[in-house]
């Protein structure tokens, strides 16, 4: 009973502080936020912009979500991408005047939009409004790195090399010991550390091999990039490797030459390896 009490005192306390410390804005979103708010004293609160008023949805999209409904029922046959291709279809050759229609719903939300935008940013306290605006700058930047790199995969780009310990660790992420993920990285890394430069060897020769076909799949991708006028996903003029000369031809083909001699090395080594382990 004392334990119940003491929990029930603690969270009352804890809701009379955030009443004394907070205006009425910010204790509407004290709960259950997404941007964290530093104050003066050191202490961190969750505020969200779940308050925030939405943008209206356009003339488009209010047909669309005012006769998918209808639609679906008269088509069930039809897939959801089916039905939204006949809807804007049936929205292109909507006459202008029932189009008009859904133009004026949407300019009289929009109206009601910035006035009660500008009744919400009124309320919030310069913290407030200053952390959720580097929130929404966060969101913007996470959300223009993920198309960026969507775009990168369907145009192809080949995967960067990888490193001698990220070749051990995919070899023996499997066999290792630990519960989690994190676990068995820790593990593979204390692993890794414990090998001595020999036993290091095949996998830093992989790694090498690795460099080798990344910078010759990038060449030709970026030749392509060129073609396609995309030259800005080509590397800057630092990162690309120099022209090739006459000397630099010949050191390129004796590097060749010595990398498939370590190549075949480092899987004899490799092979010596785990055949030992494998007797142990």
């Amino acid at each position: 009973m004392c334990v119940l009490f003491s929990a029930w005192l603690y969270h009352l306390r804890a809701w009379t502080k955030i009443n004394l410390e907070t205006t009425s804005a910010e204790r509407g979103l004290a709960f259950g936020g997404i941007v964290t708010l530093s104050v003066e004293k050191g202490l961190c609160r969750r505020i969200s912009s779940y308050e925030r008023p939405k943008r209206p949805l356009t003339a488009y999209f209010r047909f669309l979500k005012e006769n998918h409904s209808v639609f679906r029922q008269k088509n069930p046959e039809m897939s959801s991408v089916e039905v939204v291709k006949k809807l804007a279809d049936a929205w292109k050759e909507l006459p202008v005047s029932e189009k008009q229609v859904y133009e004026e719903a949407r300019r009289a939300d929009w109206q009601r939009y910035k006035e009660q935008l500008a009744m919400y940013k009124a309320q919030l306290t310069p913290a407030v409004a200053a952390a959720l605006k580097e929130e929404r700058r966060r969101h913007l930047a996470k959300r223009r790195s993920f198309k960026q790199k969507r775009e990168l995969t369907v145009l192809g780009k080949p995967k960067r090399p990888r490193s001698g310990f990220n070749i051990f660790v995919s070899e023996h992420f499997q066999e290792s010991e630990g519960i989690s993920p994190m676990g068995k990285l820790k593990y593979l890394f204390e692993e890794w550390r414990k090998l001595s430069a020999f036993q290091k060897q095949p996998y830093l020769q992989l790694a090498e091999d690795d460099k080798v076909r990344y910078e010759n799949e990038i060449k030709s991708w970026e030749a392509k990039m060129v073609e396609l006028g995309r030259e800005d996903l080509i590397r800057s003029s630092k990162q690309r490797p120099k022209k090739n000369t006459a000397e630099t031809v010949k050191k390129t083909a004796e590097t060749v030459e010595k990398t498939e001699t370590d190549k075949a090395s480092s899987h004899e080594t490799m092979a010596k390896l785990k055949s030992k382990k494998s007797e142990e």
